[in-house]
């Protein structure tokens, strides 16, 4: 029995950390506004080496269509700015000679759309990750010697309810995502 318990909660380890990538991939796609997450992917040259945006200036957002980056030191403007462009987000920003501001386009119904594909796209991701899960936790149930046909059947039932638990949440997470996207 503590063999199958072991394979349980490794299913759910894996499970929770399929749900957790995916709400890590849904900061990265915008909807519509402004976020300092938005910039989270950004790697500046700081003296020779790749260095996040967020360990070498403050990013702030003044507002829900505007994002403003202020460099701990002011001869890192120049750089800083490069790697926004280099970033290819697809934002145009404006170097005041203190610090940087990014106006966040509002999106259109046509990006909108494709962004909410994107979220499908994640979420179903997600929803492959929790079947692998389980498929992994089966094969390893249907490996264990000691254990009777009808505790390894309990087994595989209780890897069911927690695979169709974590698509349940797995979709929940996609549907205020997509409500979040598609508001204007």
């Amino acid at each position: 029995m503590e063999e199958i318990t072991f394979i349980i909660d490794t299913a759910k380890e894996a499970m929770d950390k399929a749900v957790k990538h995916l709400e890590k991939q849904f900061l990265n796609i915008r909807a519509g506004k402004a976020s300092p997450a938005m910039l989270g992917s950004v790697m500046v040259d700081y003296y020779g080496s790749q260095t996040p945006l967020s360990q070498v200036a403050n990013v702030n957002t003044p507002d829900g269509r505007t994002i403003s980056v202020q460099p701990w030191e002011k001869n890192m403007l120049q750089e800083i700015e490069k790697a926004i462009m280099n970033a290819n987000l697809g934002f145009n920003p404006m170097n005041n000679g203190d610090f940087i501001i990014i106006n966040v386009p509002p999106l259109t119904e046509e990006r909108r759309r494709d962004l909410a594909k994107q979220a499908k796209a994640e979420a179903e991701d997600a929803k492959i990750g929790v079947r692998n899960a389980r498929k992994e936790a089966n094969n390893d149930i249907k490996k264990t010697d000691d254990a009777s046909e009808d505790v390894q059947k309990n087994a595989e039932a209780d890897i069911q309810d927690l695979t169709d638990k974590y698509v349940k949440k797995i979709d929940e997470i996609l549907a205020v995502k997509e409500k979040e996207i598609m508001t204007v």
